[in-house]
């Protein structure tokens, strides 16, 4: 079944677009993409996710994609509640979050400051990220990683490099990551984000210390990470060995890429699904 788009009131003058598949005696899945993305790139999971009877709702972030781009409110807080708003319009009592990368560490902070709404949380190489850890100092952070200035760039070169990149994705994949771009009428692409706003989002992202939040957390968590074999993997190895000691579930997935949901939609699907039933 193919999603239904909409645009959903969020806070007071903003609205989020949102890919939404109706119906479903499961829990509702909440699908939220990183830092710079769409919500496109869930469409494979979402749909599997519906299959398997749960009613879903994958969003673009205030600044993102199709949604509103205000000049403020790029922090956690007022992005979690932008989702909260969406949730509560669509009648969802209880949800599973589900957050890739940067999204990850936004449910599992908004799990911590709503938890009576939110029935299980899931970071998508997500969650426990920790930039501070790395970079003490946030300017040092800001400069390692600002976003790459891709306006004015051929989408065909876009489109050329992902697949280079990616060879394992298929073209619905490329498309949807297609999508974290404006395409233009002169074929040129543009970052629905500006640059000035990701930096806004990268310092909340930075600022969220999840080591704090898990001891807390009053809900299951699940974190789905990737180990590429770099740097990042034993960054990640440390924050997972973190969150386990404050019982947060954590399952690897050797070799694959960043955006695993767009890789591997079937297992990301089924892990999910398998939070969502062992928390009703």
């Amino acid at each position: 079944m193919s999603p239904t788009v909409h645009r959903l009131p969020a806070a007071t003058d903003v609205s989020l677009h949102a890919l939404v598949w109706d119906g479903g005696d499961g829990a509702p899945v909440v699908l939220l993409h990183g830092l710079a993305s769409n919500c496109r790139t869930w469409e494979a999971v979402g749909a599997r996710l519906h299959g398997l009877g749960h009613p879903v709702v994958a969003l673009d972030l205030r600044g993102h994609g199709r949604s509103d781009k205000p000049d403020d409110g790029y922090d956690f807080a007022t992005m979690g509640d932008d989702v909260l708003a969406v949730v509560d319009g669509l009648g969802y009592r209880s949800s599973v979050l589900v957050g890739q990368s940067t999204g990850g560490n936004l449910v599992v902070d908004l799990a911590h400051r709503a938890p009576d709404r939110v029935a299980a949380v899931v970071g998508v190489d997500g969650g426990s990220i920790e930039l501070q850890d790395q970079w003490p100092d946030w300017d040092d952070c800001a400069a390692a990683l600002a976003p790459p200035r891709l306006a004015g760039l051929p989408v065909a070169d876009i489109v050329a490099h992902l697949r280079r990149a990616h060879p394992t994705w298929d073209e619905a994949g490329i498309e949807a990551t297609v999508a974290n771009m404006e395409v233009l009428a002169d074929g040129t692409v543009r970052p629905w984000l500006t640059f000035e706003r990701h930096l806004r989002v990268l310092r909340a992202l930075w600022e969220h210390r999840p080591s704090k939040v898990f001891p807390d957390l009053a809900v299951p968590a699940h974190l789905l990470l990737v180990d590429g074999g770099d740097d990042w993997a034993v960054a990640k190895r440390a924050e997972a060995k973190r969150a386990e000691a404050f019982g947060v579930r954590v399952t690897w997935f050797p070799g694959a890429d960043h955006d695993v949901h767009v890789e591997q939609p079937d297992e990301v699907a089924a892990a999910v699904h398998e939070v969502a039933v062992s928390a009703r």
